[in-house]
């Protein structure tokens, strides 16, 4: 059975020696990465984080998972931080400790020896992502040829964006029937990450633009 689990992963995660002392060990080690994650992303790059490990320890005699103690973690927690970004040792150990979690619920190993070792601190104070000012995102609506559909809607879709805060992806998912008017106000309805609908009521610049796109589109004629 394990075997056909394995094949299921393809070449994305090999099994290290390391990780596969028994049958058992072999099995839960692979169903980690089947079952337990689901990112093909995440997955990836957990493997490769516990086969760095697993090369590492077995360079350093670690032969047995056993034998690997919060110290041996740690030291090489230590290793990759004169390599590595902050987030990328934090990723490193997050796989390393989740995948151990993973053994000992399944009795496989009696403790983690990674339970206790701490990454590096990382904090971003300030978004990658610049922001427009106002007197920006006006001269950018501005600049804006409204005399073609397109210009219509470009600046439907921007004044979307800036007077809501909505990412992209949510501004694309818009359909008509998510513009409506309530109490006399024209509300919008997106579609966040994970599901989450939020309604909002919009301002009257962005129900200006929204009204002659839709109008100017007939998105509402049969």
């Amino acid at each position: 059975m394990s075997h056909i689990l394995l094949s299921s992963l393809q070449s994305s995660v090999s099994l290290p020696t390391l990780f596969a002392p028994t049958a058992d060990a072999s099995k839960r080690f692979i169903e980690f990465f089947t079952a337990n994650i689901r990112n093909p992303n995440t997955r990836k790059a957990y493997a490769w984080a516990v086969g760095e490990f697993a090369i590492w320890c077995e360079a350093n005699a670690l032969t047995e998972l056993s034998d690997i103690e919060p110290v041996h973690v740690a030291a090489y927690i230590e290793i990759l931080w004169q390599r590595l970004s902050a987030p990328s040792v934090k990723q490193h150990l997050a796989a390393i400790r989740m995948l151990f979690d993973w053994l000992v619920v399944g009795q496989v190993l009696a403790t983690n020896p990674a339970s206790s070792v701490r990454g590096p601190k990382h904090s971003v104070r300030k978004g990658k992502t610049p922001v427009l000012a106002a007197d920006e995102a006006r001269a950018l609506l501005d600049s804006i040829d409204t005399s073609t559909l397109v210009g219509l809607r470009d600046r439907a879709l921007i004044g979307l964006m800036v007077y809501t805060f909505a990412r992209v992806g949510a501004a694309l998912q818009i359909k008509i029937e998510d513009v409506y008017v309530q109490g006399r106000r024209t509300w919008i309805r997106l579609y966040e990450k994970g599901g989450k609908r939020h309604e909002m009521p919009c301002h009257h610049n962005l129900d200006e633009y929204l009204h002659a796109y839709i109008n100017g589109a007939k998105l509402t004629e049969a």
